[in-house]
């Protein structure tokens, strides 16, 4: 495999993802509130170029996730049928939330969303893998884990609002899942990424 932009010395960096800063002229918040999410507007500098205009990027500020593909004793996935606004879509999804309390590590959001939307709670814990799903403009991280051994529990006294609350949950065979990914059916990233991460890895 070639490229036509390679490193001044011809060699090409490490595979790998690593921490950088560009110089950031100013910051502005075009939105914030009470809510974990903000939207901020820096000019950046590319690094060691000062004589350049400083360029407009928007970043929207993000604690991060978690998501859970629950699969069961039969190979059978958890999965939601919910409402987007922003896309104007009924997604296929799995259960997922925000890393929105203080010291929460991300399993412990994962089991609490498991609880919360499914009301299933889960004994076996796997890293499938962690993703940034739009890093061109958000800084959100997602954590994904399989969960397996599912037994009922209940919601614990949570009550969903809003677009949970019209949410539609079921059991499909991982199987099925995966083709309806394949094949473009089911789009919504973190079901994507999760199905494909756990056959690639030979865990279902």
């Amino acid at each position: 495999m070639t490229t036509d932009r390679v490193d001044a010395r011809d060699v090409l960096p490490p595979l790998e993802d690593r921490p950088a800063a560009w110089p950031v002229d100013s910051s502005t918040y075009l939105h914030q509130d009470s809510w974990i999410v903000a939207l901020r507007e820096d000019r950046v500098r590319r690094p060691g170029h000062p004589e350049e205009e400083p360029f407009r990027r928007v970043a929207l500020e993000h604690p991060g996730a978690a998501v859970v593909l629950a699969v069961d004793e039969q190979d059978r996935v958890l999965v939601l049928w919910q409402y987007r606004h922003a896309v104007g879509r009924v997604l296929v999804e799995i259960p997922a939330g925000v890393l929105d309390h203080e010291g929460e590590s991300p399993l412990d959001v994962a089991r609490r969303e498991l609880l919360e939307e499914t009301g299933f709670g889960a004994s076996s814990w796997t890293p499938l893998v962690d993703v940034w799903p739009s890093p061109g403009i958000s800084a959100e991280r997602s954590a994904i884990f399989l969960a397996r051994g599912l037994r009922e529990v209940g919601r614990q006294g949570f009550v969903p609002e809003h677009e949970e609350a019209e949410a539609v949950l079921g059991k499909v065979p991982f199987e099925d899942l995966h083709t309806a990914v394949l094949d473009g059916r089911v789009q919504d990233a973190p079901v994507v990424i999760a199905v494909l991460a756990a056959r690639a890895r030979g865990l279902v």
